[in-house]
């Protein structure tokens, strides 16, 4: 059984999608971070970093943060949606990191400066949207030669995709016109049920066969 920590954000989605996806029991744990949850004591001894997602593996109490960290755990531990042969493992893992190092620390950026910074900032606002949008393009033309973004679906495209679709939420408003390779990838990833059950986490539209709210 697998403890999530999580809120709705896109990192919060990351791992409930992949244990959907895994058909991996698990409960959810609320940690509101609107609310500075992320910061009581019994949560910083699972996360040091005050930062959610966090799991416990109550198989081997083993506690994991870092989103990244956690996908590549339970893919392992589950056996799937991570390759074996080098190759292509390193291939997924080169995309999970590229989400880790920019999709997520750009497309966060962008959204902070663009709907709640207290002072609107021209300089900071049109930075991050030319990044989010360089980064894009980085996903059209690898998605122009592969179905995925490592060639078949894996924990690339789980990590990546609720950054994505937040890009086109009222979030970030942004157009993918440019970008047809990225709206077939995304179209084809929120097709499938463990995507949105895992989108879904912690809103009252949550239907799960695997996981339960504590």
């Amino acid at each position: 059984m697998i403890d999530l920590y999580t809120f709705t954000t896109p990192n919060g989605r990351k791992p409930a999608i992949l244990l959907e996806e895994l058909e991996m029991p698990y409960t959810i744990h609320s940690v509101n971070i609107g609310k500075g949850e992320q910061f009581a004591p019994e949560f910083v001894t699972i996360s040091p970093n005050s930062k959610i997602p966090a799991i416990v593996d109550r198989d081997t109490d083993l506690a994991i943060f870092e989103s990244g960290a956690i996908l590549i755990y339970l893919a392992e531990k589950a056996g799937k949606l991570l390759p074996t042969e080098t190759g292509e493992r390193i291939k997924a893992i080169e995309w999970l990191m590229f989400q880790m190092a920019s999709v997520g620390p750009m497309f966060g950026q962008f959204g902070h400066f663009r709907n709640f910074a207290p002072e609107k900032l021209p300089y900071a606002i049109n930075r991050y949207e030319k990044e989010t949008l360089r980064l894009l393009g980085v996903m059209e033309g690898q998605l122009a030669k592969t179905p995925f973004l490592a060639g078949d679906y894996s924990i690339a495209d789980i990590a990546t995709y609720p950054w994505v679709a937040a890009a086109q939420s009222p979030y970030m408003e942004l157009s993918f016109d440019e970008f047809p390779h990225v709206q077939r990838w995304v179209e084809a990833i929120a097709a499938r049920p463990a995507v949105k059950a895992g989108m879904d986490v912690l809103q009252p539209t949550f239907e799960s066969q695997v996981g339960t709210v504590a």
